[in-house]
């Protein structure tokens, strides 16, 4: 079945990289693993083997009942461990998924690129029912997810993802092991689910919108977007201190902890409620 563009469908067709790409996982024998993009079914034959059961999520309804289809043939109906949902990932509800398997779940993937931030997104929102996950994205993103601070890729990207858990890349593939080729390299990267925010003692939805904040304007200091955001300089001098941060410094040179820093400080001062935005106003 030939792809469609428009779903962002770009077929891998590297069998190396497929086995890679399992056995990166790890022992997923007796696991439920969600398959994201399922596409031609490459993966999903390799999981098929080694997993105790495997969700493959497919948003084409075309592609679904193919490999239906397909996971219904004898060399498959041995196994009878693959099930296609029709679904759009932003949709599938993770948390029932994994009640319904007693565990939390296995994630692979080959993310397509015009939706793969949400994606990640909607991953780090369900953290607390995965375990591990390992994802094809396009190279420069996965470059952003595993940046440090101070680099240059580093940004809300990459602290919204290592909040969730630590990330490593793995390998990349070149257009020629798709079909059809895209324009891009693609990194394969692996995400081990372990959310950090009871650990750096802040509280989640508060700290990720005082991310969002922030880095909202990249090439201004973490100061004026600070004060952009209505805090007084005593304010934010007074947390800088605490949290160890120089005057001059911008959000994409600090690092997970030290933001928690910068955030305990500014909700301890009153400046950022727990569940809120910034109140502390500047001095018209």
């Amino acid at each position: 079945m030939p792809p469609k563009s428009k779903l962002g469908q770009n077929f891998l067709r590297d069998q190396q990289a497929v086995r890679r790409i399992v056995a990166a996982l790890g022992d997923c024998s007796g696991r439920t693993v969600v398959e994201i993009g399922p596409g031609g079914g490459a993966i999903t034959g390799e999981l098929a083997t080694k997993a105790g059961r495997v969700i493959a999520l497919e948003v084409d309804q075309a592609l679904a009942a193919q490999l239906s289809a397909d996971f219904s043939r004898p060399e498959f109906a041995g196994e009878g461990n693959v099930v296609v949902e029709t679904v759009d990932v932003l949709a599938f509800d993770f948390e029932a998924a994994s009640q319904e398997s007693g565990q939390r779940l296995i994630i692979a993937g080959n993310l397509p690129y015009y939706i793969t931030s949400p994606i990640l997104m909607k991953l780090a929102r369900s953290a607390h029912v995965l375990d591990r996950a390992v994802l094809m994205v396009q190279r420069e993103v996965a470059e952003r997810v595993t940046a440090n601070p101070g680099s240059r890729d580093y940004g809300l990207l990459s602290v919204m993802v290592q909040m969730h858990g630590p990330v490593e890349p793995l390998f990349t593939l070149p257009p020629s092991a798709f079909s059809p080729a895209p324009e891009v390299h693609s990194t394969v990267f692996r995400w081990r689910f372990s959310p950090r925010f009871e650990e750096l003692g802040i509280d989640r939805e508060s700290f990720l919108e005082f991310l969002r904040r922030i880095f909202a304007l990249k090439r201004k200091t973490l100061s004026n977007n600070l004060r952009a955001m209505g805090l007084e300089a005593g304010t934010i001098g007074q947390a800088f201190t605490s949290a160890g941060i120089e005057a001059k410094a911008r959000a994409e040179e600090l690092s997970v902890e030290t933001l928690a820093l910068l955030w305990r400080s500014l909700q301890k001062q009153g400046a950022i409620p727990v569940g809120g935005t910034a109140t502390s106003r500047r001095s018209e």
